[in-house]
């Protein structure tokens, strides 16, 4: 290799190596603060088992949510040839880039108490969605469920229309060549679809936080255990933030396939 080539190898490698120091440093500071003697301990306290059981409940809750409505909607903007698909998957994926906090302010215009829904459903059954449970799991849809929508989307847009064409000539109507036909043949897409969308429901912070508070046992799930216990109890907080990242990397290892040939 010539000089120039050299200079210019290193010319790359030196901030891909720096872009690669600032996303992997962080994570190895929060290995090497881990007090790994007392770890048991840490991870037994309070705030960690109702915070890591709480989101074990809201994002199962959730995936129920997204699978039973966002594997349709995934259909239909797949088939769709309407001028307007391209403005609902816009719409769709506008959770994805809006700040999460904004999320929460919009929810709360929805559901609270003088919100759009909100002050309807309280007037007729007395019941409040704001900082309850429910508020947690409807913050999770709000931000998982594009996730979801678009990787499914992907997967099905890539399936050759003339499966849907010889199901119809045998017989199937559109609701059951989804079921039989489709379905079957995107499940890889929808199980990288439901692990990121998992992923995503589990690490929520900013959109809860403003629509359904932080209250133990109620409304405090994972992040915000983290957020919480980081003021009083470090050591809980970084164990907490420990079982986070593992989670992390168990789900890019499930999701390797879709990028390691």
């Amino acid at each position: 290799m010539s000089t120039r080539g050299r200079g210019g190898r290193v010319l790359l490698l030196v901030p891909a190596g720096l872009a690669l120091t600032l996303v992997a440093l962080p994570m190895l500071a929060l290995l090497l603060r881990v007090d790994w003697a007392e770890l048991p301990t840490h991870l037994s306290r309070p705030v960690v088992g109702q915070s890591l059981r709480l989101s074990a409940v809201t994002t199962s809750a959730t995936m129920v949510v997204v699978w039973l409505l966002g594997t349709p909607l995934a259909w239909v903007l797949a088939r769709s040839d309407h001028r307007l698909t391209t403005w609902v998957r816009a719409l769709v994926t506008v959770p994805l880039v809006l700040p999460p906090v904004v999320g929460g302010v919009a929810l709360l215009m929805t559901y609270g108490r003088r919100g759009v829904v909100g002050g309807w459903l309280e007037q007729a059954t007395g019941l409040t969605v704001p900082f309850t449970t429910v508020a947690v799991v409807l913050a999770e849809i709000f931000v998982a469920l594009p996730f979801y929508v678009i990787t499914v989307e992907g997967a099905m847009r890539g399936l050759d229309r003339r499966y849907d064409q010889l199901a119809a000539t045998l017989g199937a109507g559109p609701l059951r060549t989804f079921t039989r036909v489709a379905l079957p043949m995107v499940l890889p897409g929808v199980a990288a679809g439901s692990a990121l969308a998992w992923a995503r429901a589990l690490g929520e912070f900013g959109a809860t936080i403003t629509f359904a508070g932080s209250f133990p046992g109620r409304t405090q799930t994972a992040p915000l255990g983290v957020y919480a216990a980081l003021e009083q109890d470090p050591q809980a907080a970084i164990a907490l933030s420990l079982v986070m990242l593992l989670v992390a990397v168990v789900v890019l290892g499930a999701l390797r396939s879709r990028w390691l040939p």
